[in-house]
């Protein structure tokens, strides 16, 4: 114990950013870290309505790009976020997925994704998010993943809960979008705690 805690952390600090960001599979897909040649899809999906509704910070032209992985990687190094690709294969981009705001002290992050109009509806996003879930709750060392969603945002709604993120309940007027403040669920997965339905 250090720093005048009476409790020990969750995880090590060291623990992650010891080693490189680890490429997750599951079957049809793998979550890897995002690479440069991969800016002009990137920016391409914030042309999507759906993904700019839902997600109010947007990158600024491929430069604004660039400087997200960058700063995506001093996540990483720092041990504050991990970002992943969701592919097909380890080449085609179909989806982002994250990992952020962690706390080694009570070993809890936060989740956060989005999917390529042309990947929609075929339950890819849960299965990304059961994978990178299992690593976050298992060799990572956290014990609770949550994530948080508009209460209009049915579709991220269904991922959740698919993914084993029990609903908690709801924040009123908790964030801003474009159209104004929202209500948002809260939505958490519990280290040895299955809560899929």
């Amino acid at each position: 114990m250090t720093d005048g805690m009476t409790t020990a952390p969750t995880i090590v600090a060291g623990t992650l950013s010891g080693r490189p960001q680890p490429v997750l599979t599951t079957p049809g897909l793998v979550l890897r870290p995002w690479a440069d040649e991969d800016a002009e899809t990137f920016l391409g999906a914030y042309q999507d309505a759906d993904i700019t509704r839902w997600h109010t910070r947007q990158p600024v032209g491929l430069d604004g790009v660039l400087a997200w992985f960058e700063q995506y990687r001093r996540d990483w190094s720092s041990e504050t976020g991990g970002h992943w690709a969701i592919t097909r294969d380890g080449d085609e981009v179909l989806g982002r997925i994250t990992m952020r705001g962690f706390d080694f002290s009570d070993g809890v992050a936060g989740c956060a994704y989005w999917v390529l109009p042309n990947a929609r509806g075929a339950g890819l996003a849960p299965r990304a998010l059961t994978a990178l879930s299992e690593w976050g709750l298992g060799e990572a060392g956290f014990h609770r993943l949550y994530l948080e969603h508009s209460t209009r945002n049915a579709a991220s709604c269904r991922v959740a809960t698919k993914a084993g993120f029990g609903l908690e309940g709801t924040k009123r007027s908790d964030a801003v979008h474009a159209d104004g403040r929202h209500d948002m669920h809260l939505h958490a997965r519990i280290r040895d705690q299955d809560t899929r339905s």
